[in-house]
């Protein structure tokens, strides 16, 4: 994995990540359309993907007229780093409330909570 100790995107650079990851490499004007919330301009997108490339989120072909944005980081290492911090700042590192938070907050579906049994299971086995 990449070595990204700050990688905590605001929530406006987690909607382009999102777009990068669901859509892959992206012109500006792509990932603009691409963004529920259509009152955000060109210009604002622009803005963004220039910040994130400063800071490393977004890398940028530059080799044809439309730049082409894609993000840096498997959403997967975006989801840990942002998992890691949000344990360690808001739950004092404790895995079980921060899981009994996020199942309280937005109850699961059957089908999520069987996976999340499985997962459990396959923990218990391993250790």
């Amino acid at each position: 994995m990449k070595e990204a100790p700050n990688l905590k995107p605001t929530p406006a650079e987690l909607a382009i990540l999102n777009v990068l990851w669901d859509r892959g490499p992206s012109t500006v004007r792509d990932v603009q359309y691409a963004l529920e919330d259509q009152t955000t301009g060109y210009t604002t997108v622009l803005k963004l993907l220039q910040i994130m490339l400063e800071k490393g989120l977004v890398k940028r072909d530059s080799s044809s007229r439309a730049h082409v944005y894609e993000s840096a980081y498997a959403a997967e290492e975006v989801q840990v780093r942002l998992i890691e911090s949000l344990l360690t700042d808001a739950f004092k590192g404790s895995a079980k409330n921060l899981v009994l938070r996020a199942l309280s907050v937005k109850p699961s579906t059957p089908a999520e909570l069987d996976e999340i049994r499985k997962l459990i299971d396959k923990l218990d086995e391993a250790q």
